[in-house]
């Protein structure tokens, strides 16, 4: 027999029937090893060889994927973890000190969303059920072939989309008769109105857009239209007498509706009679974001471009910032005061400190795919973690128009002692400050 204090070690089958016989389950102060299984060899030495060390003074060990912060705070997770998600979120394993209070989850990837397969393409959501702080608006990653059609449809919720890969033919018309069809490639936009009827199609061999609705709950019942599965449950009298041809005439209609089908690239120039809408004119349901000059914004670490309802006059519900921020760059400290703010990050990899009031702050780390919904009126920044890499993303707001309030331009334009005596600093920092918008720093 070995001498052991106290020492709990995993049990075999035979130890605890051992211990069932004698009537004790005390715990032991010492063990017949002979009974128990060779750990090291035959029973769960994975557990043993991935530990990892238990060192408390050593360097932080966040990006191992370790709750250490090298200061003797934290431990080594020894339990079950999903190591390349802890790897890839080091500010959940408090990696930021000021970091307070409880800031609920707002954040989702679209990598977690189940996808919906069709011939032809495939979607998938984010929908108020994935991420429930998102209170004003849905999206969608999807993505169609060359001549795959997105099948016509309309909804309860406007529709506004952006290209980030190949190119599409939007085709639309609304209850005056007014029609729109046209080619969009990267960066270009469209918005439908409440109610507007349209489908998408491929025009490239793969190609991929990011929807947005104004309203979370996108999969409730009431909310998605389908012309096939309207028509399919129609009487077939009604059919041809509401379109002037023969019952039969819609023997084929696909049942249920296929969301998606194959379909050959078509011409959008044979469309005759109603009104025409024209690019580029206040009317038009489409916008080429990167064919207008970015914002001049200060601070020289990116560019911005706003899309709303100032330079595109139809998004009336859903306004817009399409953001390339430099390596090691910030978003400045800011909030909006007009509504929450909806992000989709596209590519790079960034951090965000989401401040919700009460002492209450949260750090969230953001790769491509992430979604976030940020609080209305919420203070945060994002800072662009690469030292290579821009990082790129989308904002959306359920609003006519983009806004936000700068931090440092609020401290800038109070009277500087006011200012100092609230934070305690000497009144040459506040004097300092400048008075315009940063914006982008780098």
């Amino acid at each position: 027999m070995l001498s052991h204090k106290r020492s709990w070690l995993p049990v075999s089958l035979g130890l605890l029937l051992q211990l069932y016989s004698t009537g004790s389950f005390a715990a032991p102060t010492s063990y017949d090893y002979a009974i128990l299984p060779a750990l090291t060899t035959t029973t769960t030495p994975h557990l043993l060889e991935s530990r990892p060390s238990t060192k408390r003074d050593e360097a932080p060990q966040f990006q191992l994927g370790q709750p250490i912060d090298g200061t003797g705070k934290g431990g080594p997770i020894l339990g079950g973890t999903n190591q390349p998600l802890d790897v890839q979120n080091p500010s959940n394993l408090g990696q930021q000190a000021t970091d307070n209070g409880v800031v609920p989850n707002l954040k989702w990837s679209f990598s977690q969303s189940k996808a919906r397969l069709a011939n032809g393409g495939w979607s998938r959501e984010q929908v108020v059920q994935d991420l429930p702080q998102s209170h004003d608006v849905a999206a969608a990653q999807q993505h169609l072939r060359k001549g795959a059609i997105r099948e016509l449809h309309w909804h309860r919720t406007a529709e506004w989309g952006f290209v980030y890969n190949g190119s599409v033919l939007v085709s639309a018309v609304d209850e005056r008769g007014n029609w729109q069809a046209e080619k969009l490639t990267f960066g270009d936009i469209w918005y439908f109105p409440k109610g507007v009827a349209h489908a998408v199609q491929g025009m490239e061999n793969d190609n991929e857009f990011l929807l947005v609705f104004d309203d979370p709950d996108f999969d409730r019942v009431g909310t998605t239209f389908n012309i096939d599965d309207w028509i399919t449950h129609t009487p077939k009298d009604i059919l041809a007498k509401n379109f002037g041809v023969a019952a039969s005439a819609f023997d084929s209609t696909p049942s249920p509706n296929p969301f998606i089908l194959n379909g050959t690239v078509v011409d959008p120039t044979t469309v005759t009679g109603g009104t025409a809408l024209t690019d580029g004119t206040p009317a038009s349901w489409v916008y080429r974001t990167l064919q207008k000059p970015g914002e001049n914004v200060a601070g020289g670490g990116g560019v911005v471009f706003k899309v709303d309802s100032t330079n595109f006059p139809v998004s009336k519900t859903i306004a817009a910032t399409f953001v390339r921020l430099r390596p090691g760059g910030l978003r400045e400290l800011h909030w909006h005061p007009n509504a929450e703010e909806w992000l989709y990050f596209h590519s790079g990899t960034g951090r965000a400190t989401v401040f919700i009031g009460n002492a209450n702050a949260r750090t969230f780390n953001f790769v491509p795919g992430d979604t976030a919904a940020f609080p209305d009126n919420s203070g945060h920044y994002i800072e662009n973690t690469s030292k290579t890499e821009d990082l790129v993303w989308i904002e959306i707001y359920k609003s006519d128009r983009v806004a936000d309030i700068s931090l440092t331009q609020w401290l800038a334009l109070t009277p500087p002692a006011m200012a100092a005596q609230t934070l305690k600093v000497d009144i040459s920092v506040i004097e300092k400050l400048k008075k315009e918008k940063q914006l982008l720093i780098l």
